[in-house]
């Protein structure tokens, strides 16, 4: 990719509807979605959670009989596009690991092939009975002068991880996600979009959540992908429902490097690391 990308870049989500086991026709479905994000101008875009296998399987024999190497198909097309059109992609798909584990997976692309690959560590619900647990920290990762980094889903939820992306330098978290659909009072933001808006206000970065649409054995899903600046607002969503569209927002990840929230106050300086300890403590304790 030429050129600058921190002083502002064209963000997309492509919230998609897989459909579980049709895995030529979801691959088609992100490569067309994402080549449309970029005939409008989008440099970084991001898709679903799992977007070439679909999410709800049966059991792990149909999680297996879905999964694919790391530089299986779907990274390899993505890759391709990538590289024909001079953008970075993020996007998941059901990996099957070089030990034989299955592997919620989420990989960065551009057209010099992967330039990241993260598994998911915080497995949610039935996904403890398909999956192994990731073991590795959310990757940063240099593209065109912005730092990006990758996590999935459920990982949005514990601030801890979040902050260590945040850390590392990243400006842009982009998060695949599969948000199933709970009730909520009439008139809330879904509760999965505040917490991604709380966690790039407390890190003071920008954060890509990109939803999926499209009622997947019975389950429906929030729909809510956003694209959420370093004070916590939203650029573009959530447009919470069941519809596929693509989201895009011009963001100056730039300002991410900015940590101040007031002449005196700094979210990263301010930290008193020294009396966490607690955290650490805790983790020890048996559960």
């Amino acid at each position: 990719m030429s050129g600058s990308l921190t002083s502002g870049v064209s963000v997309a989500c492509c919230q998609i509807a897989p459909r579980v086991g049709e895995l030529a026709a979801n691959r088609a479905a992100g490569l067309a979605a994402a080549a449309r994000a970029a005939r409008e101008g989008a440099r970084i875009i991001v898709l679903p959670e799992l977007a070439s296998s679909g999410y709800v399987f049966r059991d792990q024999a149909e999680a297996r009989s879905l999964a694919e190497p790391l530089d299986g198909p779907t990274t390899t097309q993505w890759a391709a596009l990538a590289g024909q059109l001079g953008i970075t992609l993020v996007g998941g798909f059901c990996e099957l690991g070089e030990d034989d584990l299955l592997y919620n997976t989420a990989v960065i692309v551009a057209g010099t092939g992967t330039l990241a690959a993260y598994r998911k560590v915080h497995l949610w619900d039935t996904e403890k009975l398909i999956f192994a647990t990731g073991s590795a920290p959310p990757p940063v990762v240099e593209v065109g002068g912005a730092q990006l980094a990758v996590m999935i889903c459920y990982d949005l939820e514990f601030p801890e991880w979040v902050r260590l992306p945040a850390l590392a330098g990243a400006q842009l978290l982009c998060a695949p996600t599969n948000w199933p659909k709970f009730p909520r009072p009439d008139g809330e933001r879904p509760m999965e979009v505040v917490r991604v808006q709380a966690a790039a206000a407390v890190n003071r970065m920008f954060i890509a959540a990109c939803d999926r649409a499209g009622r997947e054995r019975g389950v429906d899903w929030v729909g809510g992908s956003a694209i959420i600046d370093p004070d916590g607002w939203p650029l573009a969503g959530p447009v919470p429902g069941d519809q596929e569209r693509t989201l895009t927002a011009v963001c100056d990840l730039g300002a991410a490097a900015e940590k101040k929230t007031s002449e005196r106050n700094d979210v990263f300086a301010d930290r008193m690391p020294h009396l966490y300890g607690g955290l650490l403590a805790a983790a020890d304790q048996p559960s």
